[in-house]
């Protein structure tokens, strides 16, 4: 009993002892979550005796998996039958080698990874982005969409065609009996639904499920959650509304805001007290998040007492920044904090590339997290490509690399035959090429491809010829010429994609406006000085985006970018309230110190752009602005507002209840006081 409660606190206790019907335990940012859950896996085996078969835990990353099971392993005393503790995707590879013979297949399957996956598609079909073909597929399947329902939702022609390439992807699959990631669920929950007495068997195997992270789930794991719980009702979901950052990815934050809808009977246990941050980390934390409408009530209680105030960092542009960031982490460094406890996080990648510059210049190491380098970026890889060829035409290796891109119908063997045709001939590819007879050139690959091939090289020594005229316009001739943005039209990141692009163009720009005698050779070797640091020994400072940092925490966190466009993200598709959910998340990474910055302006789209300070500043109470946005609070008596149970009512009242605020709501005659976060105004 020590070992489960010695180190609980009260709200922590009490949702480990409701053992029996659906239990949401809202668990802010460090709050002690993956401890409550742990513990609570350990308190239904070694106290009440629930054999650890007859559970089931599930989580996202095998991380997070390894880490929990280690943990609930220490706190029992029989670990040679450990309960069932693991990803979603390992529990339906698990369960598909048990029962994928009900749909007629052999066990013996094998999964695929999104490599192999692209490269089916790409065989199907080669003409169509592969990218936003298996994004589509992924969405079908995690919609439970056949092939059939996809050929009846596509209006138009570009889908019936993904909808053909789908069809022929799954026929291919069963061929070769093959399951992608998608299938570990799709086809889990298709047998459960498909097979009653397998799903009441199932339920009644697992009779305590508990799940980490619900924010994070998605229609279809809750739709699989609720076959397992198909034989009783004993669930328990520990997550955070705040931090359900994954929407672009199919995760729904109203899984776990209707959870008591979705599982009738619910319990809810909020864990409020913070063991991470200082006070002032969790007020900003606090104050920012209250805007949002959908979310589920809760503040985080500061219990490590008070510490530096929340810093804002205002520069005129991206290098001011990057000096003022790298001049701050020197002083920390210096006095004796160590690089590991330092990150610096960002929105969106793009705005990396300035900062890792500023690193440099000041010989601090560091090391990117979930994502390459700027220049290491595919998309800039190219450029540099196309660049190095312009200034050396006998530069195979470049060469090869844009020679398909945008694609010119060159495969591998075409390509291939075309190099060793070079090296017969004592001379590189391009010069082959441009000095072979077209005649010679058809007898090696298809007349249409040589064709295309022999105005590719033309095209390049048009573009050379323009360096010598203007290398600052040399730039816009070489996207004009190449339509080169064209190459990742389609794809899911497309948009940030793009956005590299054009911030490479414009740090082009401004390097020839501040060295105008220069070469593309001299900016060719300053890119080379840039990158060569690829692999960081020893201690370092680390950089990551937001979505990357979710789960992690450091001691002194600087967060950049805080611009209306970049954080929030604005624009189609955008989610204000998913993107002040990041912001909150990023906040709540900070231990000990926190520093927001943000700039007047940035390279932005190939041009310099003035920028405005993002709304968050003043919604997190550190600083007056213009922007006005209305709090969970903002109610007056005579507002309409609804219930997400008690339907559509008037506010006939407006009271503080402790830190929130109560309203008296008439419900069609019915008067009901409720707290203002649990009602959305009309």
């Amino acid at each position: 009993m020590e070992k489960i409660f010695g180190k609980l606190n009260n709200s922590q206790t009490e949702a480990i002892r409701k053992s029996e019907g659906p239990v949401l335990i809202l668990a802010g940012a460090g709050s002690g979550k993956t401890t409550t859950i742990v513990s609570r896996l350990a308190y239904l085996v070694e106290v009440l005796g629930i054999p650890a078969s007859n559970t089931l835990t599930l989580t996202f990353t095998n991380k997070a998996a390894k880490e929990m099971r280690e943990r609930s392993n220490e706190m029992m005393s029989d670990a040679s039958y450990p309960p069932l503790l693991c990803t979603f995707h390992k529990f339906g590879l698990l369960f598909l080698k048990f029962n994928i013979h009900l749909l007629g297949r052999e066990n013996n399957f094998v999964v695929i990874d999104t490599d192999d996956k692209k490269k089916i598609i790409k065989k199907i079909n080669a003409e169509l982005a592969t990218p936003l073909i298996a994004s589509e597929i992924s969405r079908y399947k995690n919609s439970l969409l056949t092939p059939d329902d996809a050929y009846k939702q596509a209006e138009f022609f570009n889908y019936q065609q993904i909808a053909k390439v789908y069809e022929e992807y799954e026929a291919y699959l069963l061929e070769n009996n093959l399951v992608d990631f998608d299938d570990l669920i799709a086809l889990t929950y298709r047998l459960l639904d498909e097979n009653p007495d397998l799903a009441n068997a199932t339920s009644l195997k697992y009779r305590y499920i508990m799940v980490d992270e619900y924010q994070d789930t998605n229609e279809l794991q809750l739709k699989l959650l609720q076959k397992l719980c198909s034989a009783h009702n004993n669930i328990c979901v520990v997550g955070d509304d705040d931090q359900s950052i994954y929407g672009w990815r199919g995760a729904h934050v109203r899984n776990i805001i209707e959870f008591d809808q979705d599982f009738i009977g619910t319990s809810v246990f909020k864990l409020q007290e913070n063991y991470r941050s200082k006070e002032p980390i969790l007020k900003v934390a606090n104050s920012l998040i209250e805007h949002n409408r959908s979310r589920l009530s809760k503040q985080l209680i500061p219990t490590r007492g008070s510490g530096e105030e929340v810093i804002v960092l205002n520069s005129n542009d991206e290098s001011e920044e990057a000096r003022k960031i790298a001049l701050k982490i020197t002083k920390l460094l210096n006095s004796g904090v160590r690089a590991r406890d330092i990150v610096i996080l960002y929105r969106v990648n793009v705005l990396s590339r300035s900062v890792e510059e500023g690193l440099n210049r000041s010989g601090i190491n560091y090391k990117l997290v979930g994502g390459l380098r700027f220049y290491d970026r595919a998309e800039i890889k190219d450029l540099i490509s196309y660049i190095r060829v312009i200034t050396n035409f006998h530069d195979d290796f470049s060469f090869k690399r844009i020679v398909n891109k945008p694609k010119r119908g060159l495969g591998k063997a075409s390509v291939d035959k075309l190099e060793l045709a070079a090296h017969a001939n004592n001379t590189s590819i391009f010069e082959y090429i441009k000095k072979v007879p077209i005649a010679d050139l058809e007898a090696l690959i298809k007349a249409k491809n040589a064709k295309t091939v022999k105005k590719f090289i033309k095209d390049i020594q048009a573009v050379a010829k323009t360096v010598n005229e203007s290398v600052y316009n040399f730039i816009d001739t070489l996207e004009d010429t190449f339509s080169l943005k064209t190459i990742y039209k389609g794809m899911p990141d497309e948009v940030e994609k793009i956005l590299n692009m054009d911030e490479f163009y414009g740090l082009f720009r401004d390097f020839v406006k501040n060295h105008p005698e220069s070469s593309l050779d001299e900016f060719l070797n300053e890119l080379t000085l840039q990158s060569d640091q690829d692999q960081v020994e020893g201690e370092s400072i680390y950089m990551m985006s937001i979505h990357a940092s979710k789960g992690l925490e450091f001691d002194h966190i600087f967060v950049i970018g805080l611009e209306e466009g970049f954080l929030p993200l604005l624009g189609d598709g955008s989610n204000l309230e998913e993107e002040r959910r990041l912001g909150y998340v990023a906040i709540t990474r900070a231990k000990e110190t926190l520093t927001l910055s943000h700039a007047g302006s940035r390279f932005y789209k190939g041009r310099r752009s003035e920028l405005q300070k993002s709304r968050f500043f003043n919604e997190a109470g550190l600083c007056e602005g213009s922007l006005i946005v209305e709090k969970n609070s903002a109610f007056k008596k005579g507002d309409l507002v609804r219930h997400k149970i008690f339907g559509t009512g008037r506010v006939s009242g407006v009271s503080k209840a402790g830190r929130e605020v109560k309203l008296s709501i008439n419900f069609a005659g019915t008067p009901r006081d409720i707290l203002a976060s649990f009602v959305e105004k009309l």
